[in-house]
């Protein structure tokens, strides 16, 4: 909304000169420090979201995120759970990070009138921040999940990680609490029928995706070694977006896998006429791991995740040069 505003001024007061990049952005994954690069630009600046690719992965180019901390009523989100909650109930509170810094200052107050309050942590994100893909686990003790902030897709990527736990949202532009309900054995039900029929697929369609770095490489080498450790044929594809009218037109692929984004699979596949599986189903298909035990994992970007399927995976680490300290010399 704001990028040409923002180019003109850089342009007017400055001697660079700025491209504004049109392609489609849903969230921190979709930073495109490879087009830009190949563009020619020397430093890409990313609105909105939080460090999701370290700066010291983007070789060739410079990185700089801007943050954005949206303000709010504090004082009526926590007289509402006030009025909702007792201190005998101990509250788990996540948000997305654009208010991740809000929720330090609520389980202060909080805590201070009796309350036990619990922020959890997915490392590498924030304290609190979750992501339509990425979630934290949280333990039997907690009696209430509370997501601040507006819409339901990073809400239900907690939901999905923790069915058993009472999830609430407080939506700051409304100021309204609501007790959120997500139908998790409907989703497993459908998402198990997928991973059964890829079971008896003859051929794979791995499709990296290109938008930003939503496609990892290493992921989808993990999957072509292991279906070709299995006698599976496999062909990689390149789509930017992941559309059923595209994939039709592949008649001899009985089962994709997409390497872009779990909940397109989650939310969308049953638009498919074939199984579209993620990272983590296809491994599941494979009979390398029970899939959904004990729960649907939801750790796509997590450090500490359970497989390959996922980025951060120990498995897919690059092992980082130690940088040189400079040494200052003042002369006297």
């Amino acid at each position: 909304l704001y990028a040409c505003i923002i180019s003109d001024i850089l342009e007017k007061y400055t001697d660079c000169k700025t491209v504004i990049m049109g392609d489609v952005t849903y969230g921190a994954c979709c930073v495109d420090d490879y087009t830009a690069r190949a563009l020619g630009c020397d430093l890409l600046v990313h609105y909105g979201h939080s460090c999701l690719v370290p700066i010291q992965d983007t070789d060739g180019i410079a990185m700089l995120y801007i943050f954005v901390n949206i303000d709010m009523n504090l004082s009526h989100f926590i007289d509402t759970l006030k009025a909702n909650f007792s201190q005998r109930d101990k509250l788990a509170l996540v948000s997305t990070i654009q208010f991740v810094a809000a929720l330090q200052t609520v389980k202060t107050e909080l805590t201070a009138c009796g309350y036990s309050i619990f922020i959890p942590q997915s490392k590498p994100l924030s304290p609190g921040e979750i992501l339509g893909c990425t979630s934290p686990r949280l333990s039997n003790d907690i009696t209430a999940l509370i997501y601040l902030g507006d819409g339901r897709f990073h809400l239900e990527s907690i939901m999905i990680h923790n069915p058993n736990i009472n999830a609430y949202q407080y939506d700051p532009y409304s100021r309204k609490l609501t007790h959120e309900v997500y139908d998790y054995e409907r989703m497993l039900q459908i998402r198990s029928d997928a991973v059964n029929r890829a079971k008896t697929a003859k051929k794979f369609g791995i499709i990296q995706g290109t938008l930003g770095r939503q496609g990892n490489i290493r992921i989808v080498e993990v999957l072509e070694s292991k279906l070709q450790a299995a006698g599976i044929k496999f062909v990689r594809i390149l789509l930017s977006e992941i559309f059923p009218e595209k994939l039709a037109l592949f008649d001899d692929i009985d089962c994709w896998v997409q390497v872009a984004c779990p909940r397109l699979s989650i939310d969308w596949g049953s638009a498919f006429a074939k199984p579209l599986l993620t990272p983590y189903e296809a491994i599941a298909a494979l009979e390398e791991i029970s899939f959904a035990k004990p729960v649907y994992a939801m750790d796509y970007y997590a450090n500490e995740s359970s497989g390959a399927w996922s980025n951060n995976h120990e498995s897919h680490r690059i092992a980082r040069s130690k940088r040189k300290h400079l040494s200052v010399i003042v002369a006297k």
